[in-house]
């Protein structure tokens, strides 16, 4: 009986805030479907804003498909098509809050200057990586590191395996950076380990999103991490309103122990990462350790996020020397944001498909394309590039995964290898290409994450653990079913009209 209670809780608040929403939304647009029934300059008003609204997306950056889809959504709604624009598609944060979090970015990341040497030494060992690394460090002032190890991890058990190991040798500070915080089995045994560091005087601080957590924690879950000693912030917090900001999600994985381990990848914290809860068959993700030098911007990255949210000042101290027998290859943890037109996570992602010269690999559970990530993989497989991508076969969620097939025609059509991993739902984000380079994240192949969320990432250069994220990659096909084109184009016409159709909502995706 106490679980039903409980569950019912957990559930409420969401429940509570989407009706209000919807009842927002409807009020607003009976109330103007009223006004332009019986006012006249109430309805030329409002096609005057549509029209304003098309001209700015037609003028503003960015992926030409994204903006039709949009302007063919106004011009159907005009008055919902508006209205869910500014809530779903403008993709920039307020002029104050961008301020802020730009500062906050500028002043974390200002602290740690790049080296010389190291750049040179990229540059003299591989001219395309060094253009990549530079292009990651001008957008988002990111160094490139050596003196760097690094462990890739193929599945969440294994993440939650090393993480508690690293956990309990905390000394100074541990900082948690999710977008889901789930209680269940995977947080028990995390949590059991904070509460203890907290009571050794090792400084605690957690943020979690609120749109990815709120269904997942009961009601004193916040009371009773701070009664233990834990700070926690969190993330623009859900609210029973239309606010542009609340599409904007920290999507971000961040676990940073004493300023010289951090772990980042796909894994959340929830127990279908770990498959100690079923939901979509065998759940397959990944993640990433660093211990070294290239630690110093993950920590950085938390703090500036810290200071965003909470406008308190957070400061550890910098890692200045690492030295370990098993460093190896060049790093950059980057990150990307709804700040600026620019979004890294897709610049590098097409300079990494771009100057593939064998094989690009890709894992996404999403793959929601624009015109430039799709001409761009279309071109590499004509031009004799082995391209293979990794889909889930049960996905996550019914309304995006026929999106995702929409891709495949044009894709398959061009040379593409397309791959449904059988056992369940894949949501590992990586890309490695030429047995040289690879990036490990938290960032997905849609517009969400490369436009709207904040997001994380590991490039690597020439180090060892690109063997590894490629040896993920071969082992994942093994299970994984090839999606052939002369059988995909016998697919079922139902099937083709609901890929079709959900396509046009892709920018909401």
């Amino acid at each position: 009986m106490l679980n039903k209670k409980r569950g019912f809780r957990i559930q409420a608040r969401p429940i509570i805030y989407l009706v209000i929403v919807l009842l927002e939304i409807i009020f607003f647009i009976f109330s103007i479907k009223t006004f332009t029934e019986t006012r006249f300059w109430i309805n030329g008003f409002s096609k005057l804003i549509s029209l304003f609204t098309i001209m700015h997306i037609i003028n503003m950056r960015g992926d030409q498909s994204y903006k039709i889809m949009w302007i063919i959504f106004i011009l159907i709604v005009p008055v919902f098509g508006v209205l869910a624009y500014l809530v779903f598609g403008g993709g920039r944060m307020f002029p104050h809050l961008k301020k802020r979090m730009c500062a906050a970015n500028k002043k974390h990341l200002s602290r740690f200057n790049q080296s010389q040497n190291i750049k040179d030494a990229l540059k003299y060992n591989d001219l395309m990586h060094f253009r990549q690394a530079e292009y990651l460090q001008n957008e988002s002032m990111c160094p490139v590191y050596c003196n760097t190890e690094s462990k890739f991890f193929g599945t969440g058990e294994e993440f939650l395996k090393e993480l508690l190991l690293q956990l309990k040798k905390a000394e100074k500070f541990i900082y948690i950076e999710f977008y889901i915080l789930a209680e269940g089995k995977m947080w028990e045994q995390i949590y059991e380990i904070l509460k203890q560091k907290a009571k050794n005087n090792v400084e605690v601080k957690l943020i979690f999103d609120d749109f990815g957590s709120i269904k997942r924690q009961g009601k004193n879950f916040v009371n009773n991490l701070k009664n233990d000693g834990i700070e926690v912030s969190i993330f623009n917090p859900i609210k029973p309103s239309i606010d542009i900001f609340m599409n904007n999600r920290d999507h971000r994985k961040i676990v940073v122990i004493d300023g010289c381990v951090a772990f980042t990848g796909g894994v959340n914290i929830g127990d279908e990462y770990i498959n100690k809860l079923e939901r979509f068959g065998h759940w397959l993700d990944c993640g990433i350790m660093l211990k070294g030098m290239a630690v110093n911007t993950m920590t950085a990255l938390f703090c500036s996020m810290w200071e965003f949210i909470t406008g308190k000042e957070l400061t550890p101290p910098v890692l200045n020397n690492y030295n370990s027998k098993l460093c190896n290859g060049f790093y950059i943890p980057y990150y990307d944001d709804p700040l600026n037109t620019t979004n890294q996570a897709h610049g590098i992602y097409m300079q990494i498909i771009n100057y593939a010269q064998k094989y690009i690999y890709i894992t996404t559970p999403y793959l929601i394309l624009d015109n430039e990530l799709k001409n761009a993989l279309c071109l590499a497989a004509k031009s004799g590039i082995d391209v293979k991508i990794i889909t889930p076969s049960r996905p996550d969620k019914w309304y995006v995964h026929p999106v995702t097939q929409y891709y495949y025609s044009e894709l398959l059509e061009n040379g593409v290898k397309i791959y449904e991993y059988t056992p369940g739902f894949i949501h590992s984000k990586i890309f490695v290409s030429d047995d040289t380079i690879a990036t490990v994240g938290t960032i997905n192949m849609d517009y969400r994450s490369l436009f709207l969320h904040f997001e994380c990432g590991v490039w690597m250069s020439s180090a060892n653990t690109v063997n590894d994220v490629k040896d993920f990659f071969d082992n994942t096909t093994l299970v994984s079913e090839e999606i052939l084109f002369e059988n995909w184009k016998k697919r079922p016409v139902f099937l083709k009209i609901k890929q079709y159709l959900l396509h046009l909502f892709a920018p909401l995706m």
